[in-house]
């Protein structure tokens, strides 16, 4: 089984950042991925890039400040190349479902530090910019909902329960909770971009929406 041989490109953090605020991202990435947020010092952060500790609150307000500007932009940028995805995937709903979760696997694999950063120290965020993220991870829920919803309406899935909304969002968080939640022993056995995972990922979520078919 072999990698994809040019990974996707997932954008640089934060969105439309300095030299130096990629930088500071870049460190800050890496340790919130090591070692979390909360034990992650400032003066680690601008050690592992080369400046000095004064220099971080040149271009964000606090370390909490860096990091939810690093969360809210991981979600940004994934609300946004997964409405690419849905608009290049046809109208077919399951299509549609099958390329969103092979996007999503793939992010989860080829952006790992990235997405768990995102998906794990989201809840350190208190006030308006955790609200503000709940907000996103709703529409990344909703982007889900919308061709779950489509396909039940057009007998192309049987979704748990009812096919109404209720059921077509609970069927949505637990297809996009999948994929972001791959754990590491398994990315470890499936190399970045590896189709095969994202393949199985998409059968699974077919089933989870009882797909009459598959779209694999």
């Amino acid at each position: 089984m072999t990698a994809d041989p040019q990974p996707p490109d997932w954008g640089r953090l934060p969105i439309g950042g300095s030299p130096i605020q990629c930088r500071i991202a870049d460190a800050a990435i890496e340790l919130f991925y090591a070692r979390g947020a909360v034990p992650t010092t400032v003066r680690e952060i601008t050690r592992a890039c080369g400046l000095t500790p004064g220099a971080l609150y040149n271009h964000f307000s606090s370390k909490d400040h860096l990091l939810y500007v690093l969360i809210r932009d991981v979600h940004l940028q994934v609300t946004e190349q997964i409405a690419g995805v849905i608009r290049i995937s046809g109208t077919d709903p399951a299509a549609q479902l099958a390329a969103m979760v092979r996007f999503l696997v793939s992010h989860t694999a080829g952006a790992k530090k990235q997405s768990r950063v995102a998906n794990r120290e989201y809840t350190l965020l208190t006030g308006d910019h955790r609200d503000e993220v709940r907000q996103l991870r709703q529409q990344i829920r909703d982007q889900f909902t919308g061709p779950l919803m489509a396909g039940a309406r057009q007998g192309v899935f049987t979704l748990p329960g009812r096919n109404d909304l209720d059921a077509a969002q609970l069927t949505a968080a637990t297809i996009s909770n999948m994929c972001v939640h791959i754990s590491q022993s398994t990315l470890q056995n499936y190399p970045l971009g590896s189709p095969e995972l994202q393949d199985r990922y998409a059968i699974m979520a077919l089933r989870l929406a009882g797909a009459s078919r598959t779209a694999v």
